[in-house]
Order: structure tokens, then sequence, then C-alpha cells
């Protein structure tokens, strides 16, 4: 079969619903995305010429609420894989039941490439070419790669000046000086780190030292590792895209992190042994944490995978097939719609506040995202247990199936 993170995602969903009873018509709904916009998106270039990007956005179910996931700006988006990652936002909000459906959106573009100004312009054209799709009842975007909170801001304005008021609620992940949560940034490493120790708990393994490989030092991979650190645990390797560093003994995070906000890649980085990314993925280890793009842990990966267990802080990092390897050799992964869901938790607080005008302090926010994880932690593992399926993917989205479903079957067909 094809590798491709659609063709993924669509071969779990029929996986998981050997577990579920769901209706033909229905289940065939829910292998479908509701509508998938593209944008032409022309700007001027610094230099005075004019070029032309291409947009995004899919919207692939709403049958529990709004719209919801982020936007990316990568020069390996395309209208597939914005499905594929609407659909993975559709069971994820589904598995950490919050009332919204699933989205994503990206502009083919290399941002390293483009000047502030340019990536400013191509924002808000973006968002003019995509404004009658969104909005705070219909469709809420937030960051991805290569997005933040200051691109946030960028279609926080863009939007509110064509409806003429302030619309925060139409974007998550926003600055807190434009109606922005306290703790969202981290939101999505913060997660991440809740559910290793999580999985750590049900392992019965003690994450204090135990050792810890992230492939990917973005915001996401960052910041688990910086609390992943500060609970105890060995980062022996972090990775960018220019390989990795490793050091047996662990790395000084914030050393590494320093290095980081200085503008400079791992291959420039003297203090550990450099490694390729394809090294890090087969490191013996307690835990490997795939927290950069899909599709990584391939096969022949997973044949040679040695870590103890997987935890899924990317979109979509490990193939079906791969998927399907892990679970002869019974290594657990803990799915991205768990691991990652971080992010889109915290965007629900941060929307329920702009919606209420009325903001949380960052502990009652954290103190949420840890509550709800942890019920969906524990729903998954009750699920795996009580229908004996083979692993905690395919639970996962058992209960995201089951869901959605019954909100289409709630609902009905119209007309």
């Amino acid at each position: 079969m094809s590798d491709s993170p659609l063709s993924n995602m669509l071969a779990q969903m029929d996986r998981a619903r050997e577990y579920v009873d769901i209706e033909d018509g229905i289940y065939n709904r829910l292998k479908s995305p509701e509508r998938t916009q593209k944008v032409s998106l022309p700007i001027r270039r610094d230099d005075g010429t004019v070029e032309v990007y291409d947009g995004y956005r899919c919207q692939f179910d709403s049958s529990r609420g709004p719209y919801k996931g982020g936007i990316r700006y990568h020069p390996g988006v395309s209208m597939e894989e914005v499905e594929a990652l609407a659909g993975w936002m559709t069971w994820k909000t589904a598995l950490v039941d919050l009332p919204f459906g699933g989205a994503k959106g990206g502009i083919v573009c290399e941002p390293k490439e483009l000047s502030t100004r340019e990536i400013e312009q191509l924002t808000r054209r973006y968002t003019e070419g995509i404004r009658r799709m969104i909005g705070p009842e219909m469709d809420i975007p937030a960051p991805d790669i290569n997005t933040n909170p200051r691109t946030m801001a960028w279609i926080m304005d863009t939007y509110s000046v064509y409806q003429g008021y302030a619309v925060p609620n139409v974007v998550t992940g926003k600055p807190l000086e434009v109606g922005g949560t306290a703790g969202r940034v981290e939101a999505t490493g913060r997660g991440v780190t809740i559910i290793t120790e999580k999985t750590f708990e049900y392992l019965d393994t003690d994450l204090d030292g135990a050792s810890i490989a992230i492939q990917g030092y973005g915001n996401v991979g960052s910041v688990a590792a910086q609390l992943l650190a500060e609970r105890g645990a060995n980062i022996v390797a972090v990775s960018d895209v220019t390989g990795g560093i490793y050091d047996a003994d662990g790395l000084d995070i914030e050393d590494v992190s320093a290095h980081v906000a200085d503008g400079r890649t791992f291959s420039e980085y003297d203090g550990a042994e450099h490694i390729t990314n394809d090294e890090l993925l087969r490191l013996d280890v307690d835990a490997l944490i795939p927290a950069a793009i899909e599709d990584v842990i391939t096969t022949e990966v997973a044949e040679e995978l040695r870590a103890g267990v997987v935890i899924e802080a990317a979109n979509g990092p490990t193939t079906f097939d791969a998927s399907g390897v892990l679970a002869e050799r019974d290594v657990p992964v803990v799915p991205d719609i768990l691991a990652n869901a971080g992010g889109v938790i915290v965007s629900y607080l941060e929307w329920v506040q702009n919606t209420q005008q009325y903001s949380w302090d960052v502990e009652d926010v954290n103190s949420d995202l840890r509550a709800r994880l942890t019920t969906a932690f524990e729903e998954m593992l009750g699920v795996y247990d009580e229908k004996d399926i083979p692993d905690l993917r395919t639970a996962a989205y058992t209960i995201s199936l089951e869901r959605v479903a019954s909100a289409h079957e709630l609902r009905g067909l119209f007309p």
C-alpha cells in the first residue's frame, strides 16, 4: 500500500472499524473531507518581483463542532497532506472530547527564503483567500510548522479588518497582548511530557534517569526536552534538519536550547557526538519521541528500532505498515492523536476565554490540560483492555470513530 499520510490514516480507520459498529453510509462519510479549498497567493517580493504561492485549507468534519486545526508553512505542503492532517485533527479532538471537528491548512513555501515582510504579506493574502471559510463559530486556525503567535496575530488582524471590529477568537495561539492564553506556546510539548509520564507509569518504568531520544527540536521537541529533563529524564539525543547530537551520559539541555536560540543548527554544535536522524531513530533508548514530520518511522526503521516505547509528538510519524511491525515486535506506540493533543486542548481553552472575554492564569490552564489528557489516556487504556485491541493506536481510533459516528447518526443527513 501507499505510505502517504492520507492512505495511512484511511488504513488505520479501516483497522479500527473492526472494533466499532458503524453503519456503512456513516462510515463512508467519515472517510472523505467535507471540503478542501486551494487558493493562489501572489505577493510582491522585496526585490520587486511578483511570485505566486499555493495555499490550502481542508475542513474534514464538523459533526461535533467548529472545525479546528493549524496552518503550516512548508515546501512539502500538498492537498493530500492537509486532508490527512485535517482527518487526524478530527480524531484528535474527538479522542480528547473537545466540541470541535477537524481542519488543517498550509502554504507551499520555504519560510527561510522569505523576509519577515514577505511572510506577513503571504499570511494576509492567505487569510483573505480563506476568510469566507473561517470564523470563531465556523473554523478556528492555530499555529503549526513554521507558524507562531505572530502569524496568528496577522491572521486575526486581517480577518478583523474585514469584519470591522476585533475578532480575537477567530484563531488561537495568539500573543497574550491580543487575546492569547498563558501556556499555549508550551502546550503541545507539555502535553507530550504528561503523556510520557503516564506511559512510564503504565509500563511500570521509572522516568527518573530514563534515556530519551527526541527527533525534531522545534517548539514541541524543545519544550518536551526541557520539561522531561526537569522531571529527571536523561535526554541523550536531539536533532534538527541538519542532523542530530548524541551523548550517552545525557545532553545539557539548557546549553542545547541556548545554542538553538542563537539561530544555530546542530551541525554547528560542539558539545556532543554528531549522528544522523536515521541513527537517532535506531538508538537503544527507553523512549523515542519523533517530533518532526510525517512518515519518518518506516518499516525498515521499525524493524531496527530499539526504543522501549515510541511517543508520537509529530503528526503521523509512523507509517501504517511500520505500525504493524512495531505491534508484532511488542513495541508500544502512544499515538499522535493523543500524545500531541496538548496544543488543541489549550487552544480550546483560549477560544473559550476569548468567547467569554475572560482569562485564566497559567496554573488553571495547565491543570485543565493535565486533567483532560489523563482522562483520555485512561479511556484509551480501558478500551484497549476491554476489547482486546492489538495496539494503542487502534484503541484510540476506536474511541474517536465511535464518537464522531455517533454525532453523525444523531444529526442525521440533510436534506
